[in-house]
């Protein structure tokens, strides 16, 4: 999926309860999974229309989402002017592309983005240079399948296994890497119903 492609979604992204409730798992697994803080300053990359951020906003301070589409972006930051909330704000950011960022974060959380970024150690490289000391990352994606869930054409990872992606998340200076279940999507699939796990990685810097 092109750019383009996640613009001409983004309007109507948020009326798929099944995004709905992935996002909501996820959030419910983060939140098993690190003790996070009103004072905790966090980024979520890949956001979307900030459902999972929207989610996570009771437990954290100081909330900037960042995705690559200009579609997305325009939906999460009507939904943040909405809310009227000054804690939370939109960023363009290709986070293999371009500068880092100024900010450091405490926390850095993505749900299904990783498998669009062709470099996937390099994008862990950059994670964990702009999180601070000691800091978090959660990326929630799929588990290694077939390429049955995007189809023919999808030129991104078909999922990931779970030991080659923490190997890698060790080799870009993260200390300690945990794996959960956090949901499993269901799609009908060449007219059977197929099942998609989605994993929860939590890795700390130390």
């Amino acid at each position: 999926m092109t750019n383009d492609d996640f613009d001409a979604r983004a309007a109507t992204w948020d009326d798929d309860p099944a995004k709905v409730e992935r996002a909501r798992d996820v959030a419910a697994a983060i939140v098993r999974s690190v003790p996070l803080a009103r004072s905790m300053r966090s980024l979520e990359y890949g956001c979307g229309t900030g459902q999972l951020s929207f989610m996570l906003r009771p437990q954290l301070g100081d909330i900037t989402l960042a995705d690559v589409s200009t579609g997305m972006l325009d939906v999460a930051a009507a939904r943040i002017a909405a809310a009227h909330d000054s804690s939370m704000r939109t960023l363009k950011l290709d986070l293999v592309a371009s500068p880092l960022p100024e900010q450091r974060f405490d926390l850095v959380y993505s749900l299904m983005t990783l498998h669009h970024i062709p470099d996937t150690a390099a994008i862990l490289e950059r994670f964990r240079a702009v999180l601070r000391d000691p800091g978090c990352l959660c990326i929630a994606d799929l588990d290694t399948e077939d390429g049955s869930f995007h189809g023919p054409g999808f030129d991104g990872h078909l999922g990931f296994d779970r030991d080659a992606l923490g190997a890698l998340a060790r080799r870009a200076g993260f200390a300690t890497v945990e794996f959960s279940t956090a949901h499993v999507m269901t799609m009908a699939v060449g007219g059977a119903t197929r099942s998609f796990p989605i994993f929860l990685m939590v890795a700390r810097t130390g």
